[in-house]
Order: C-alpha cells, then structure tokens, then sequence
C-alpha cells in the first residue's frame, strides 16, 4: 500500500450513526488524517466519529445544508493541513469503504499522472431488501474505464481539485458530476477501475422515497443542464429532455383522460412497452440478472420520469422565482 500520510479519507453524513459504526472501524490504519463532516446531526454521528478519531466539522446549521458544501468543508481542512496530502478519498456516510479498493485507485492515480480522479464500484449492503435497493445495485454497476462521471465515493488528486476549486456547493444533488464536467473541462481525464469500491445503505423501503429521490434527480439534471449545457460536454442535456418528453407526457395523459375521455388513459400502455423494450436489450449493468429484474428496471426508468419531470419543474420555478431550494431528502 502506498505511503498513507499522503492520502486522507473525508467522509460527510447525517444521522448515519448505524453505518458509521461499521464504516470507521474498517478502515482504521489506512489513513493518516479522517475527517468527519456532519450535516446537522441529532443521532450521536459526531461523538461517535471522534471516538475512532475523526476529526469532526460540524456546518452551520444557520446555513442550508448540501453534500457538497460539507465535502468543500472537508476539502477546505485537508487543504490548510500540515501534511501535504496529495489524494483524498470521499465517501458519504452511508457507505463503508472496501480497503482492498483504496490500495487499487492509489495504484492506479500513481501510474497515471493525467487523471484527477478515480473510483470504482458502489455495490448496495441489502439489496434483498427491497425492490428499490436491488435497483440501486444495478445503477451503480457502471462501466470500467474511461468515464465522464465519478459518483460521491471518489479518490480525487489533491492538484486536480484544487484546480478546479473543489465542489460547487449552490448545489442539492449532482454536485459529482458538475465537479467531473469541470474536471474534464480543465484538461483532466477520469476512470473507473475494476474493483468494488464501497458498500451503500440505500435503505429505501417505500414508494415515497423512490419518488423523493427520482425527484431529486429531476431537479438535478434540470440545473446541470441550465450550468453546462451548451458546453461541449453537454451535461445532461439527453437526460433532461428525456424527463420532459416522458414525464411531461404522462402526466398530459392522466390529465387528459380525466378532463376530455377516460379512453385517453390508454395511451399509459405506451409505458409497459417501452419497459418491456428496454428489458430485452442488451444492457452491461443487467447480465446476468434474472428476467423479472430486467423488466422492473425498464418500468423504474420510465415510471422515474414523472418524479424527475416534477423535479425539472421545481428547479425552473425556483429560478423563476430566485428562491433557493433546500436539499431534496429521502431517508
């Protein structure tokens, strides 16, 4: 393993007490400095976490909270350190960082001095526990190698974010990727190596927490294509449309078939469909996965874009409105 005094591990939650009792004891040793960064606590987080001997930052509580404002404090206390670090591994507190994975990326960042960043795979801790975990498990199988965007769990070159000026904390979601767009924009490449990286503790176990979070990610796409659209990368100007043109139409059908004819309520087949469709293609993230899932994970990508459309919604009305949208929570 490489030298540890040259890598330090930030880690950012909210009442995560339960993970990070299993997070922070499985990675004592690894690193010289851990810094915990927590969002409002009511659970004990922050006791917890100076007990094995993180150094805690708790934000100001008189400020709207966001992921990326607590990774920019945590950023902001590697920075100002004695130690000049030269990589920091991120991680949210709901997750628990796989040891063999950091020897990995380290290896990986040593070899290859033109990438800023790198991470591997978010495998979900209790997918067998709801649907909606199993289908996280799936979202985070990605592909291996060159990649546009990193997620929360990332090792990230202390040059490279510092050049880009760590993480833009105006955001409520999406601020990984932004941070990727600005990334790539500054000349600086990204990878994703074959490894699992971290265990995730979705825990989602209702239909209003899928929603919650779909819209959450409506209103992410909305902003991150309102910030880098018409750049070259194009941040998220697909998937944007995509919840307007699904979302939007769904949403034109019930209320159609409610106003005009209940026959109109038809057209909501169009949805199974394009499920079915997409279940029986030939998708990385779905081999080897049993045909039912196949077809759960078509219906959660197109019964999504309602949720994101809502989400795409509430971002334009805040801009309209100059009104500053607080995070979008679903657990």
């Amino acid at each position: 393993m490489m030298d540890k005094k040259q890598t330090a591990l930030v880690m950012i939650g909210r009442n995560e007490a339960k993970n990070i009792a299993v997070s922070l004891p499985a990675i004592q040793g690894h690193f010289n400095k851990i810094i915990y960064v927590d969002s409002g606590s009511t659970d004990g987080s922050q006791e917890l976490a100076k007990s094995y001997g993180a150094d805690v930052i708790g934000l100001d509580t008189e400020k709207p909270f966001t992921a990326a404002r607590a990774r920019n404090a945590g950023l902001e206390a590697i920075l100002s350190s004695d130690i000049a670090f030269k990589y920091i591994q991120f991680i949210d507190g709901d997750c628990e960082l796989i040891p063999e994975y950091l020897d990995k990326a380290l290896d990986f960042l040593e070899k290859n001095p033109d990438y800023g960043m790198t991470c591997g795979r978010r495998v979900e801790r209790h997918p067998e526990n709801s649907i909606f975990n199993a289908l996280c498990d799936i979202e985070w199988n990605t592909a291996v190698g060159d990649t546009d965007y990193c997620g929360g769990d990332v090792t990230v070159r202390v040059a490279a974010i510092r050049e880009v000026d760590g993480y833009n904390a105006d955001l409520i979601a999406g601020e990984d990727p932004e941070l990727c767009v600005r990334m790539r924009q500054a000349g600086w490449k990204l990878y994703r190596i074959n490894a699992d990286m971290t265990l995730h503790d979705a825990n989602i176990t209702k239909i209003s927490q899928w929603w919650q979070r779909n819209k959450r990610a409506g209103y992410a796409f909305a902003e991150g294509a309102s910030l880098h659209g018409k750049t070259e990368q194009r941040h998220w100007v697909k998937e944007a449309r995509s919840n307007w043109i699904w979302g939007g139409f769904l949403l034109f059908v019930i209320i159609a078939g409610l106003l005009i004819h209940p026959a109109l309520f038809v057209l909501i087949l169009i949805y199974p469909l394009q499920a079915l469709r997409l279940s029986l293609k030939s998708i990385p993230s779905l081999e080897g996965q049993a045909y039912s899932l196949k077809l759960l994970y078509g219906l959660d990508c197109y019964f999504a874009k309602p949720a994101q459309f809502i989400g795409q919604l509430k971002f334009f009305i805040n801009k309209l409105s100059k009104r500053r949208q607080q995070i979008i929570e679903y657990k």
